[in-house]
């Protein structure tokens, strides 16, 4: 597992992600990536992949969401760490399906994402990834 990823902060970073076009949906998560370009590629965290977290009120009350969103991090963890194209920021959409979804199908999910869009830096195989 490599280390954690920076995270995206403001309103507008999360926008630009969604207005990128670059969008992948499976049954647990969906996946919104965009690549840095020019000077704003080396302002934030060098070169590195950045990362964002989001579940909205569809998906069930505080305590819900908030379990989604830490089984989202935890799957962008030990994915994103070691896959994620750097230069690059990504945004990860919690689904009604992402708090009851089995952990190994999360990280399936985020895997198949992450290749689906062409993201998927090569190396070892992912966790939950079937051969």
């Amino acid at each position: 597992m490599g280390a954690a990823l920076p995270h995206l902060k403001r309103r507008a970073e999360f926008l630009r992600a969604a207005r990128s076009g670059l969008k992948s949906v499976t049954p647990g998560l969906i996946l919104q990536a965009r690549r840095r370009h020019g000077r704003e590629r080396f302002a934030f965290e060098g070169d590195s992949a950045r990362v964002g977290f989001t579940v909205s009120k569809k998906v069930g009350n505080a305590v819900i969401r908030n379990r989604a969103r830490r089984r989202l991090r935890a799957a962008a963890e030990q994915i994103l760490a070691d896959h994620a194209l750097a230069g690059h920021d990504y945004v990860i959409i919690g689904r009604a399906a992402t708090p009851e979804r089995p952990f190994g199908k999360l990280l399936e999910d985020l895997t198949k994402s992450l290749k689906r869009l062409k993201l998927y830096k090569e190396g070892d195989s992912a966790p939950g990834e079937s051969s």
